[in-house]
C-alpha cells in the first residue's frame, strides 16, 4: 500500500529541499510548481477536502513574485522561496477567509496576517490555501469540522488525525510540500503519524501565536509539517523569531535549526518512559515502536527506560486547563463583532444566545460548558487551580528526567488511524488518542512525530520530546533516526493521488 518516491515522476511528492533545487536549478519555475500543486488540489480535494479555501490567484502571483527573486530580482532567496505551502485555517490571512472551521466564523476575513503567514510571504513561500480542521483545533479526527471531514491518503475510510488532520493529509497527498498547524494537545503530531509525515510541536513560546485564533493560549502552539525533518526544520527557521505582539514570544537559543542536524545520535543518552506503553498501545503500534528503539541504539545511542508516573495525570490536567481557557477565549464571539450574527433577535442576550446556539458545534460546546464549570464558583480551586499544581509537578517531573537523559522516545499515537465515525460517539475514546502527545504541551516542551513504520498499511509515527528550547536536539536525533531509515521515501498508493 506504498511506494518509494523514486517510484514517481510526481515532482509533488518530493520534499520541499528537493523541489528548491529544482527551482535554484532553473529545471522548474514556482510558478510551474504551483500549477502543479493547484492542479493536483483540484483532483484530490473531492475525496480528501483538506483545504477550506484554495487561492489560486494570489499563489500565482506570489509564484510570479519568488521567481523574480530566484533569478537574483529582489531579496536573496531561502529555503522557502517558491515553496507552495499550507496554513492551517486557524491563522489569519489578510484578505483571506479564515473560519477555524467553525461555522460562527463562516464569511469572516481578517484585516491582518498572523506573525508566522507575515514570515512566510517574507521568506517567499507560496500560500496556496487554508487547512481543513476541527472546529477551534477542538479534535482529534478532524471529524469536528464545521464544514467536512478530512479524510486519511492512505485510507480515504480512515481518519487523518487532527485537529491539524487537514495539514497533514495534504502533505501526505503531494497537494503542497509543508504546511503550518498548531498544537494544543497533539495536534501537529498526532496527524503527522496517522498520516505518515512529520510534524514538530516547538517549545511553547518559539513561534509566534500573534494571529493565531485562541483554544487554549498557555498551551497553543505553532509548529511545521513537511515530508521530511529536514522541511520542518528549514520551516522552522523561518517561523521561530521573538515577536513583541506575543508577550509569550521569546528569542529561541538556535539561529538555524538545521546546523549540526546530521551530527549523529552516537552517545546521546535516550529514555523511554514506560507508562507510555501502557494499556491501549495498539500491538502493531507497539512492534514499530520497539523496532525504531533498535534502530536508534544500533545507531550508537544509548538507550533507558524511565518512569514517569506523574505523566499519568496529564489528560485530566488537559481537560480541565484547555476547556477552562477557551470557554474564556471564546466568549468573544458574541455575534455582534464580526462572523455570525443572528439578526432577527429581541435583544441582545437572546442575539449571542442564538448565534452562538447555531454557530459553535457540540464539541465546542461541551468543552465551552467544561471550562466554565471548573471555572465556577465553588469549583475553582478543586477543579483549575489543581489542575495547575498538578501541571507544575509534570514540568518538575520531565525537569528532572532531562537532567539524566537527553531525550525521550515514545509512540506518537497509541493507534493507527481509525474509521471515520467510530468514535464520535464515544468523547473519552477520543481524548485518548492524545495520550502521548498532551504531557508536552503541559510542560511547554518540543516534541516531533516522524514515520516509524507501519501497522498493516497505515502508518505509525515516533514521538521524541526534549527539553525547553532542545528543539535542535529532537530535529537532530529525528533526522538520524529517518536517514537509517526507508520510511521517508513512501507515499499512499492508490488511485486517489497518483
Amino acid at each position: 500500500m506504498a511506494i518509494r518516491s523514486g517510484g514517481s515522476a510526481q515532482p509533488m511528492l518530493l520534499p520541499a529541499h528537493e523541489a528548491r533545487r529544482l527551482l535554484a536549478s532553473k529545471n522548474i519555475s514556482s510558478v510551474e510548481l504551483t500549477r502543479l500543486a493547484l492542479e493536483r488540489i483540484e483532483k484530490l480535494e473531492p475525496k480528501i477536502h483538506a483545504f477550506l479555501t484554495v487561492t489560486p490567484e494570489l499563489a500565482l502571483e506570489q509564484a510570479e513574485e519568488a521567481d523574480k527573486r530566484l533569478n537574483g530580482n529582489g531579496p536573496h532567496p531561502c529555503a522557502l522561496t517558491g515553496i507552495p505551502v499550507m496554513v492551517k485555517d486557524n491563522m489569519s490571512t489578510a484578505g483571506v477567509a479564515t473560519t477555524a472551521g467553525s461555522r460562527i466564523l463562516e464569511g469572516y476575513v481578517p484585516p491582518y496576517d498572523a506573525t508566522v503567514v507575515e514570515l512566510l510571504r517574507s521568506a517567499g513561500a507560496i500560500i496556496v490555501g487554508k487547512g481543513n480542521l476541527d472546529e477551534f483545533a477542538m479534535g482529534s479526527s478532524n471529524e469536528n469540522s464545521a464544514f467536512a471531514p478530512v479524510r486519511n491518503p492512505w485510507d480515504t475510510s480512515r481518519v487523518p488525525g487532527g485537529s491539524s488532520g487537514g495539514a497533514a493529509a495534504a502533505v501526505a497527498a503531494g497537494e503542497c510540500f509543508i504546511a503550518l498547524g498548531s498544537d494544543t494537545g497533539g495536534s501537529i503530531r498526532q496527524p503527522a503519524a496517522l498520516c505518515g509525515v512529520v510534524g514538530m510541536k516547538p517549545t511553547y513560546g518559539l513561534v509566534s501565536r500573534y494571529g493565531l485564533i485562541a483554544f487554549a493560549s498557555s498551551l497553543d502552539q505553532i509548529g511545521p509539517l513537511g515530508r521530511d525533518v529536514l522541511d520542518c526544520a528549514h520551516t522552522l527557521n523561518v517561523i521561530a523569531r521573538r515577536d513583541p505582539r506575543d508577550s509569550t514570544s521569546v528569542q529561541g537559543p538556535e539561529d538555524d535549526y538545521t546546523k549540526g542536524i546530521d551530527a549523529g545520535v552516537r552517545g546521546m543518552r535516550l529514555a523511554v518512559p514506560r507508562e507510555y506503553l501502557a494499556e491501549g498501545i495498539e500491538p502493531g503500534v507497539r512492534s514499530a515502536f520497539e523496532k525504531a528503539v533498535g534502530k536508534l541504539e544500533s545507531l550508537g545511542s544509548r538507550i533507558e527506560e524511565i518512569s514517569l508516573p506523574l505523566t499519568g495525570h496529564a489528560l485530566a490536567v488537559y481537560y480541565i486547563i484547555a476547556p477552562s481557557e477557551a470557554s474564556a477565549n471564546l466568549a468573544r464571539y458574541d455575534g455582534f463583532k464580526y462572523g455570525l450574527s443572528t439578526a432577527d433577535a429581541a435583544n441582545s442576550w437572546e442575539v449571542m444566545d442564538q448565534t452562538r446556539g447555531r454557530g459553535f458545534g457540540p464539541e465546542v460546546k461541551r468543552r465551552i460548558l467544561l471550562g466554565a464549570y471548573a471555572l465556577s464558583a465553588g469549583y475553582y480551586d478543586a477543579y483549575y487551580k489543581k489542575a495547575q499544581q498538578v501541571r507544575t509537578l509534570i514540568r518538575r517531573e520531565f525537569q528532572q528526567a532531562f537532567e539524566r537523559c537527553d531525550a525521550l522516545i515514545t509512540p506518537t499515537s497509541p493507534t493507527v488511524a481509525f474509521k471515520l465515525g467510530s468514535r464520535t460517539d464515544d468523547p473519552m475514546s477520543m481524548y485518548l488518542s492524545d495520550v502521548c502527545t498532551i504531557p508536552a504541551n503541559i510542560a511547554g516542551l518540543p516534541g516531533v512525530s516522524v514515520p516509524a513504520g507501519f501497522s498493516g498499511h497505515l502508518p505509525v509515527g515516533l514521538q521524541i520530546l526534549g527539553p525547553p528550547f532542545g528543539d535542535a536536539a529532537i530535529l537532530r536525533t529525528a533526522y538520524a533516526y529517518e536517514q537509517a531509515t526507508e520510511w521517508r521515501l513512501m507515499h499512499p498508493k492508490s488511485d486517489l493521488i497518483q
